[in-house]
């Protein structure tokens, strides 16, 4: 599996705000943000429900992260989406990033990653909800 979430309920821009400043305490800020839903209505003319990606990171863990494997930033930032359900539920889901640093195939890079997930675990646990896979 490449992802772990939470469902909850409740005012989506709340939660999203709650997941931002949960992601500071952990020592991530948002690097990047894509609203999905503003972007497929510019260009395809689709409405469609609240869907936005956060590229969160970890200077520190990144830097370490690229010192190791310059390549690794084709992984990186690690994305957290925000997303509305059909029944108004809202599903927060990590990047699961021991899952995805496989990927670069160094034995070296599973502790950082084991790191990196145990923090965005965290803020998972920090929102509640009913936790997904």
């Amino acid at each position: 599996m490449y992802h772990f979430s939470t469902r909850l309920q409740g005012d989506i821009k709340l939660i999203e705000q709650q997941l931002i400043e949960a992601l500071q305490v952990e020592g991530f800020g948002i690097l990047s943000e894509i609203d999905v839903q503003a972007t497929l209505k510019k260009k395809l003319d689709v409405d469609g429900r609240y869907y936005k990606i956060l590229g969160a990171c970890n200077p520190p863990l990144a830097h370490q992260a690229l010192s190791d494997e310059p390549d690794i930033g084709l992984l990186l930032p690690c994305n957290v989406v925000v997303r509305e359900e059909e029944d108004k539920s809202v599903v927060v889901a990590f990047m699961d990033p021991a899952a995805v640093f496989t990927l670069v195939e160094r034995d070296d890079v599973a502790p950082l990653a084991k790191e990196v997930k145990s923090r965005l675990e965290r803020v998972r646990e920090s929102l509640g909800g009913e936790f997904i896979n």
